[in-house]
């Protein structure tokens, strides 16, 4: 029976639906798989499930030789922390679960923009303080979001769920970056450079996926054209965005606020973003129902059973 190894914790639904088809071992942990693990996972199996922070990188392809594996499912859709070309030159598939993704993360994306906007964590921590002194009518000004202008740095399937929401449950106008001209069903404005998106905008919301080209393609320029009354938000990669920069930009009042989900080194957070007010920051929970979750188990799932099948994978990288 085909050996598949599930590199991390998912959903029992998910671990019982591939038993149902695979002899499988199941590392039932949350830390990433170590060098030697993922050696073993390219040796000792014929596929395996993995994740973000399974860090596959041309070295570890390199020391494993030719590889028993033939796939890597991975469980995201993004997979930054696998070198699909060196994948590939080693005779692997590499398959990830886009779709399953888009709703709920578009949802973390207005999360943290109102967050943001709103100064709500910064005012959570003032009432558990005990240091609220009660209403008053210029207390924690914010922005206020219906009817500003957001931009989308990305316009694929979770770029556009967040413009949708913004354009129709607030009234916002897009502007939006991309590789290419989109056809959308709401009125849209396209910029030619990360520039010009963020000099435009209210709230800037990064959504584009994590490659070597986009790597801190938001950057000290990009935040400096920024109004000092904008917000950055990012529920991408942590490392599409210069942190330094950001932790610059915040300390010296460049904009206004950022609302991050993800971080250059994650889980590290430097202490110098933690310390500001003015950040929102969230432990990656753009995926985090169990529904979503599921979803994606079953997608990593029938990438793996459909190429076992000899069948075309439905989601290839």
């Amino acid at each position: 029976m085909t050996r598949i190894l599930i590199a991390r914790n998912l959903p029992e639904s998910v671990i019982a639906e591939a038993r149902g088809l695979f002899d499988v071992t199941y590392r039932d942990r949350p830390d990433p798989l170590s060098r030697d693990e993922m050696l073993e996972a390219l040796a000792g199996y014929d596929g395996a499930l993995v994740t973000l922070g399974d860090a596959f990188g041309a070295d570890v392809f390199s020391e494993a030789g030719t590889p028993r594996a033939g796939i890597l499912a991975n469980f995201g859709v993004g997979y930054n922390h696998i070198d699909v070309a060196a994948a590939r030159a080693a005779g692997l598939v590499v398959t990830n679960t886009p779709g399953a993704v888009t709703d709920a993360t578009a949802d973390i994306a207005m999360t943290l923009m109102l967050m943001s906007c709103r100064r709500a964590g910064e005012g959570e921590r003032l009432v558990r303080s005990g240091g609220w002194q009660g209403w008053h009518p210029v207390q924690m000004l914010g922005l206020h979001m219906s009817g500003k202008r957001v931009g989308i740095l990305g316009m694929g399937r979770i770029g556009q769920a967040i413009a949708r929401r913004c354009h129709f449950g607030f009234g916002m106008e897009v502007t939006y970056a991309s590789r290419s001209e989109k056809t959308l069903d709401f009125p849209a404005t396209r910029c030619a450079s990360p520039e010009e998106l963020a000099a435009a905008v209210d709230v800037l919301v990064v959504s584009v996926p994590a490659s070597p080209e986009t790597h801190h393609m938001v950057n000290a320029e990009v935040l400096a054209a920024m109004q000092p009354t904008a917000h950055l938000i990012n529920i991408a990669r942590g490392d599409i965005v210069d942190e330094a920069a950001l932790i610059a930009a915040l300390e010296a009042g460049v904009i206004a606020g950022a609302g991050l989900d993800v971080y250059e080194h994650e889980p590290r957070v430097p202490e110098a973003l933690l310390a500001l007010e003015n950040a929102v920051l969230l432990p990656h929970l753009g995926t985090a129902a169990l529904e979503v979750r599921e979803d994606m188990g079953r997608m990593a799932v029938a990438n793996l059973r459909a190429f076992f099948a000899g069948e075309l994978v439905p989601n290839p990288v």
